[in-house]
């Protein structure tokens, strides 16, 4: 998720965390799903009215579920496809984008707690024959919140059509990394805050030659296996999701010039990979948060990395302000408690993770939002935020 997504109702809601629930059944537009709740949970109406309508000009369909110690509440609307109309598969399978971020953190977690990865040790002391000695000083903690440095490599497009145009580019982690380091660095490492993907490939490089295998194999038997995260999955250069899924659409200039919704459902994510190419369900997600925040998957010392922000004189590179990523996830205050998550996107779907760290509250979504990619936070997930866990703090 790029920079100017993180300005959330102009400030506080940085990567427009968690989504909220659905409420009772009620009206919505013709083709749309009713949404159906399981137990009662905090404000109903208000969580109702977050998701309902859809489809609309901001989503096509909306997939939530709420849990915690004051409540749990299930919830979807909208349609499977715009073409038959039907409603949206609650149990669907979605692109899960940067939440991937969370499970490749937790993975390296595990590694330092084995003491196979040391996350005050330079990056270049594992990955030698790809990170230059002008990063030499760039540690595996600084890659993991933000802190390193690292510029982005070039990509094959600026829009979303052009983005469209090169959907089945197959990218290389090593030729991302090694494009990126040929840059100079954004600023000294340890010293600034800048939200970017570059962290996460080299993390996920770090996993394989530290592990001896893929990265998504190691994920896969470290976190997906032992929690029987049965609906998600590593697409690798499989452009298609498998299994049932609700379409994705995205607003862009179509072929005869006009501008309207495509089908972007079939989209090669290799440029995420350890970053963002993960797919998963909601069902999955809430299991994964619950079993991450409680500490089964890390434990301990390490797990408080998750939920440590940088030091106070670490300011976000571009706005100036406080550093708001840790280890994997993302800090802010809504309703007056720290809610700690993430959020992700890829073309024609929004998801998100996210909670109290005590679980009285968690939250995750997937907004087959239209826009998903854009400038600004994308309406449904911005309701859903607010009807689930309150307004941001003023400031």
């Amino acid at each position: 998720m790029n920079t100017r997504t993180r300005t959330f109702l102009a400030t506080a809601l940085v990567l427009g965390i968690a989504a909220g629930p659905a409420g009772p059944a009620l009206a919505s537009a013709p083709g749309a799903a009713a949404i159906t709740p399981a137990h009662s949970a905090p404000d109903g109406e208000a969580l109702t009215a977050a998701i309902a309508g859809l489809p609309d000009a901001s989503a096509t369909a909306a997939l939530v579920r709420i849990s915690g110690s004051d409540g749990r509440w299930r919830g979807s609307s909208g349609v499977h496809d715009l073409t038959s109309g039907h409603r949206a598969d609650p149990d669907a399978r979605f692109r899960a984008g940067s939440v991937t971020k969370v499970f490749t953190a937790a993975t390296v977690l595990q590694l330092a707690a084995e003491k196979k990865v040391d996350l005050d040790r330079p990056v270049r002391a594992y990955l030698p024959d790809l990170i230059p000695a002008a990063y030499e000083k760039v540690t595996v903690r600084q890659l993991l919140n933000h802190t390193s440095g690292l510029p982005s490599p070039d990509f094959p497009g600026m829009t979303v059509e052009e983005w469209y145009a090169n959907r089945f580019h197959v990218f290389s982690p090593r030729e991302m990394v090694a494009e990126a380091t040929a840059k100079k660095r954004l600023f000294p490492a340890g010293t600034q805050q800048h939200y970017t993907n570059i962290g996460y490939t080299v993390a996920g490089l770090l996993i394989e030659r530290v592990s001896g295998h893929r990265y998504e194999n190691e994920v896969t038997r470290r976190i997906l296996k032992p929690l029987a995260l049965h609906g998600t999955s590593f697409p690798g250069t499989d452009p298609r999701i498998h299994g049932p899924h609700n379409r994705g659409y995205q607003r862009m200039t179509l072929d005869d010039g006009s501008t309207g919704l495509r089908d972007v459902s079939v989209w090669g994510t290799t440029d995420g990979w350890a970053a963002g190419d993960l797919i998963s369900t909601t069902a999955d997600l809430e299991r994964f948060t619950k079993a991450l925040f409680s500490g089964r998957v890390v434990r301990g010392p390490l797990l408080d990395e998750m939920f440590t922000l940088p030091d106070d004189s670490v300011r976000d590179h571009s706005t100036g302000r406080p550093a708001a990523f840790s280890v994997g996830l993302t800090s802010w205050r809504l309703g007056g408690r720290q809610i700690w998550g993430k959020s992700g996107g890829r073309w024609g779907y929004n998801s998100g993770i996210g909670g109290t760290r005590d679980l009285s509250r968690t939250l995750v979504y997937s907004v087959n939002s239209t826009n998903a990619k854009g400038q600004d936070t994308n309406q449904t997930v911005m309701n859903l935020i607010v009807a689930t866990f309150g307004k941001p703090a003023a400031g």
